[in-house]
């Protein structure tokens, strides 16, 4: 048997008198703006809040608010 080659294109490429257009380059610097501000939204969410303020170690109760009443503090 014979097999044919066929031609499929794997994606469409644009004239390059669309690349240098305005618009097109207005719209390639919207989605570099859009990627960066996603990218630190994403980084931001994934690192652990940043805490200021004079609080010397892990805050604790002064009393206990468990069931057990002779629960320590």
């Amino acid at each position: 048997m014979m097999k044919l080659a066929i031609y499929v294109p794997r994606g469409i490429l644009l004239p390059e008198s669309v690349l240098y257009a305005q618009w097109f380059s207005v719209l390639a610097s919207f989605v570099a703006i859009n990627t960066v501000i996603y990218l630190i939204l994403g980084i931001t969410k994934i690192l652990p809040p940043i805490r200021f303020g004079g609080s010397k170690g892990r805050e604790r109760r002064s009393e206990t608010r468990s069931i057990d009443p002779d629960a320590p503090v």
